[in-house]
């Protein structure tokens, strides 16, 4: 099966941060933020990258679970609380490093690509609390180059233009 069968079969659409998903649930349950802010208990999409589309850097107030399902390898870029860039392998390739499945912790500035720029993934992703898109971040370039100046060239890889 190819990206565009599966972009069809799942309906999926374009995410602001690149790539594609939908949701596929999002609980009854509810829990009360610490602001007072009301979210489901969970929520869960599946995401698609293909070719050389990125997940540009962006964060959530959430932790996110990426669980993977087939096609190609992953890097994740994770910029950690201590401004060091983290990358992680996602994929079924044990053998080569890979994990199937990462955790992306709250409020943590993150960028997904295929490890290479041809073919595609396809993920799962769970939020808990569940996704909304209050919640959603998208990097300003300028803005993360500011706070962190020894990433420029991950930064510029992975930010849209903040002219743009």
């Amino acid at each position: 099966m190819n990206a565009d069968t599966l972009i069809e079969k799942l309906r999926l659409v374009e995410h602001p941060e690149g790539g594609r998903y939908r949701e596929t649930y999002r609980s009854q349950a509810s829990v009360v933020l610490d602001n007072g802010d009301e979210r489901s208990t969970f929520t869960t999409i599946y995401y698609l990258l293909r070719n050389a589309e990125k997940s540009h850097f962006h964060r959530i107030k959430s932790d996110e679970v990426w669980l993977f399902h087939q096609g190609d390898t992953l890097i994740i870029k994770v910029i950690n609380s201590e401004g060091e860039l983290v990358t992680q392998r996602l994929g079924n390739r044990l053998d080569l490093d890979e994990e199937p499945q990462f955790v992306v912790k709250a409020n943590q500035w993150f960028a997904v690509s295929l490890e290479k720029p041809e073919g595609y993934a396809l993920v799962s992703c769970l939020v808990a609390p569940g996704f909304d898109f209050r919640d959603f971040e998208l990097a300003e370039r300028d803005a993360l180059l500011q706070s962190f100046p020894n990433l420029k060239g991950q930064i510029e890889s992975f930010c849209l233009d903040s002219s743009s």
